[in-house]
């Protein structure tokens, strides 16, 4: 089948694309642009770069801008996937939803008023299990939000490895803050992974953080080979 991808640049939605492309035909990315950084449908850390992601990937993206307002920000999707259908004859969505039902919920509403099937590759898995998938099948992935206690500045910009994980997991144990940040107490920027053609290499990037909230921004990258170092 056809499908198109809401794809964010993070971890949840690039894994979710992999995931996908085993049995189905991606083509086409769907970004949607929130300019509410606190939107609770839209992930917002580092959103520009999925234009890059998206050459790493050579996959096409379409670009939505949205206001970010609660409930309204839904119609910039629809009309985002609407144009996604008329484009690329898209028969489905996937999303990276692991367990956001607010989120699953209205995806699905938005799809069965449209006709067309949506696809939760990761939902409701294991989320330290993902974690260390990720590491293991190569991807590179950053931590470029925080907005929960525990987590300081210096979680900003750390790449997720095994030993983050092992990090997490304790926090997850002592505060009950979610291993893979699915509550948005984490953001991630993914730099490469399995099916990227080439890699993001951040040139300069700038931290605004204050107590347990802050943001990594990248303010210039570019891409380059894999095989470079």
């Amino acid at each position: 089948m056809k499908l198109g991808v809401l794809f964010s640049g993070g971890k949840d939605s690039t894994v979710a694309l992999h995931k996908a492309a085993k049995n189905h035909t991606i083509v086409c990315l769907i970004t949607i642009i929130s300019k509410n950084k606190e939107s609770y449908m839209f992930h917002t850390p580092n959103i520009d770069i999925t234009k890059m992601q998206a050459e790493a990937l050579g996959i096409p993206v379409i670009n939505s801008k949205t206001e970010g307002y609660p409930e309204e920000e839904l119609k910039d999707l629809k009309e985002a996937i609407i144009t996604a259908i008329a484009e690329f004859k898209i028969v489905g969505i996937v999303t990276g939803a692991l367990a956001s039902v607010y989120q699953t919920q209205r995806i699905q509403r938005i799809c069965d008023e449209l006709g067309i099937i949506c696809i939760n590759p990761l939902w409701k898995k294991n989320q330290e299990i993902l974690l260390r998938e990720i590491v293991e099948e190569g991807y590179k992935v950053i931590i470029s939000g925080i907005f929960a206690y525990p987590l300081t500045e210096s979680w900003l910009g750390k790449e997720i490895t095994n030993e983050i994980i092992d990090q997490l997991v304790s926090l997850n144990k002592k505060f009950g803050l979610s291993i893979s940040g699915e509550g948005g107490e984490i953001e991630t920027t993914v730099l490469d992974a399995p099916l990227f053609m080439k890699r993001v290499e951040i040139l300069d990037y700038y931290i605004n953080a204050k107590n347990n909230s802050g943001v990594y921004t990248i303010s210039k990258a570019r891409l380059i080979s894999k095989h470079s170092k």
